[in-house]
């Protein structure tokens, strides 16, 4: 079937994707064969709308999903190393376990976010709001948070490498 991906801000037609889904899926399936299918063609997923897609377990390296609306996503496990997120809204998605070993998340909002066990190493926070979000056992080695929005988030566990100049600027 033809499924379209519109732009997030025009909600425009960005790309129609070729999946093999049934008509009656749920649209979180949907929306994640259609991802799926655009790494695979090397179709443009910047500024798209991709609220609570299902890309549990994705391989999503060095994808980008630059100002993209992920709110609500599942991407448990999801390999993102290297993903360029910039600008990009995350807002109760779930990134349990995910490997975003530096990826550029650089303003991107990751408001009541799960983020427990994910792998940050060397990845770019810069100006990102985790407020409110799940760090919880998250590997933060060598992640620049500088002025990142820190408020209300569980850093129970977090791993900052011990060095605290990590935390330079960030609003906590």
């Amino acid at each position: 079937m033809k499924y379209d991906i519109k732009n997030r801000f025009t909600d425009r037609v960005q790309f129609t994707a070729e999946i093999d889904c049934r008509e009656d899926a749920f649209e979180a399936v949907k929306v994640g064969m259609a991802v799926r299918w655009a790494v695979k063609t090397g179709a443009d997923l910047r500024y798209t709308d991709l609220q609570d897609a299902n890309l549990e377990g994705a391989d999503l390296q060095h994808v980008d999903l630059q100002h993209s609306d992920l709110e609500g996503a599942r991407l448990q496990g999801a390999r993102l190393q290297g993903a360029r997120l910039q600008g990009a809204r995350l807002w109760y998605s779930d990134l349990r376990h995910s490997d975003l070993r530096h990826s550029d998340l650089e303003d991107a909002n990751l408001r009541y976010t799960n983020l427990q066990d994910a792998d940050f190493g060397g990845a770019n926070l810069q100006g990102a709001n985790l407020q409110g979000a799940n760090l919880e056992g998250a590997n933060l080695q060598g992640a620049n948070l500088e002025d990142a929005n820190l408020r209300y988030t569980n850093l129970q566990d977090a791993d900052f490498g011990g060095a605290i100049e990590e935390l330079k600027g960030v609003n906590r």
